[in-house]
Parts: C-alpha cells; structure tokens; sequence
C-alpha cells in the first residue's frame, strides 16, 4: 500500500488519514497499515490534554515541511490531518518518510 492510497488531495493540499500509537518508545512513521488504510504513526507523548495531538502535527510538520492540523478525530486513535501547501511536495515527502 502506498502513502497515495490513504491520503486525498483537496484545495489547498492534501489529506491524510492516520492511526496514532502514543506512548511509543520511538517517534516517526510506521508505514502504512493495510487493513485500515491510514498512515501509522508514533508518538511519545500522552494521549492527555491533546499533547499526543500536537506532536502528531508536529511530526507531520517536520516531515513534509507545511503546515498541518487535525481535522477529525481529535479524541480518537484514528485522525485526518489536513496538510496545507503543494500536494505533490507533501506526497513526495510522506513516501519518503514511509
């Protein structure tokens, strides 16, 4: 599965959904997972007073170089994160990380 498969691109970027596993050891990206076709990724902190979602914007961040944010599932596992700028950039730079 590709990073292509999970993401949309839609005015003003991309797209993406994700499942979050806080409370990890390491931080960064766990490949793409099948079976719910969303990107995994991991993250240290909690997932108390929305700091697992803000590295999870973080690390998004960090990875494609734009801006990001969560746009549903803010209190779930499962998120869409909205990635503002070039969408060929960010797929680029998401299948890079994957």
């Amino acid at each position: 599965m590709d990073v292509r498969d999970v993401s949309r691109r839609v005015d003003g970027g991309v797209e993406i959904d994700v499942i979050v596993s806080p409370n990890s050891a390491i931080r960064g990206t766990d490949g793409t997972d099948e079976w719910r076709r969303c990107l995994s990724l991991r993250v240290r902190s909690p997932p108390a007073d929305g700091k697992a979602n803000k590295e999870v914007e973080e690390l998004v961040r960090n990875i494609t170089g734009c801006a990001s944010e969560i746009i549903r599932g803010r209190t779930d596992r499962r998120k869409v994160v909205m990635i503002h700028g070039d969408p060929e950039m960010i797929l680029s730079s998401l299948e890079a990380a994957v």
